[in-house]
């Protein structure tokens, strides 16, 4: 039986384009970039995703991968599911198949700083993980075995337009470590051990295996997390409560940020 397959179309520069090729001859004549965005959760993309037009769907290594246009930015989004592992798995997935040429991490976080409240917004100038551990081996708690390094720095070009974007939407922006470990933290304890220890000021489950992956395959790539709760014991109370609210927050800054790239963009 023949199969009917569905190829979205773009008309640009009095030109019928499909869609993947009318991405491809732009890069290649380094008009245009393609841009990664994971999140964790569908609270965290699913308003990206619905902003996209002539979208293709494909699914990779259990991942799904939406790609296609906003606001003329070619953008491929994807939701990873919580924790390092699957954070690291879909980043691969993401560069391996999809061309990305930079990656921002988006989504939620915990506060590990009493000067960041909830819907408060960080963006990272580095990221570690926190849960590997072979100091039984002589080497410091977090250190990246092959990379070399405790903290892996987030692109300064990207998370400074991130941080710009943000101010512009009106919110209030942190600059520093985000840590990641495949914990939900609800431990006071914790908390004041990952602000000592590393220096971090928001605590979540994915960015640096996001951050880990892309600085393996020389992508650029950013982390940006709204706050939404203490990373103590009332997490599990605040979490519930603010977690759309503060997904809401990180989205609409993204959005903003790829307009900011639309108008780049207008320029050639």
């Amino acid at each position: 039986m023949n199969k009917l397959v569905f190829i979205p179309f773009i008309y640009y520069n009095n030109t019928i384009y499909c869609v993947l090729h009318f991405y491809q001859q732009l890069k290649w004549n380094g008009v245009f970039c393609m841009l990664g965005i994971i999140g964790a959760m569908d609270v965290e993309v699913n308003a990206i995703k619905n902003r996209i037009t002539n979208k293709t769907v494909t699914k990779k290594a259990g991942v799904e991968f939406v790609c296609g246009l906003i606001e003329n930015v070619m953008v491929c989004v994807a939701q990873c599911s919580p924790g390092k592992v699957n954070a690291a798995i879909c980043t691969q997935a993401m560069i391996d198949s999809f061309d990305v040429d930079k990656i921002i991490n988006v989504g939620v976080g915990c506060s590990l700083s009493k000067d960041i409240v909830i819907k408060n917004v960080v963006i990272a100038t580095d990221v570690c993980e926190y849960d590997i551990d072979i100091t039984a081996l002589g080497e410091p708690r977090g250190f990246i075995n092959g990379l070399n390094v405790i903290k892996v720095s987030a692109d300064r070009e990207l998370s400074e337009r991130l941080a710009r974007t943000a101010i512009t939407c009106g919110e209030k922006i942190h600059r520093g470590t985000i840590a990641s470990g495949d914990t939900f933290i609800t431990d006071s304890g914790l908390k004041m051990r990952l602000n000592t220890e590393f220096d971090a000021i928001c605590g979540e489950m994915e960015g640096g295996a996001i951050g880990h992956t892309c600085l393996a395959n020389g992508i650029p790539f950013a982390v940006i997390r709204s706050i939404s709760d203490g990373g103590d014991e009332s997490a599990q109370i605040d979490y519930p409560i603010f977690k759309k609210i503060a997904a809401d927050i990180s989205t609409a800054i993204i959005v903003e940020y790829i307009k900011s790239e639309q108008n780049q963009f207008a320029l050639y």
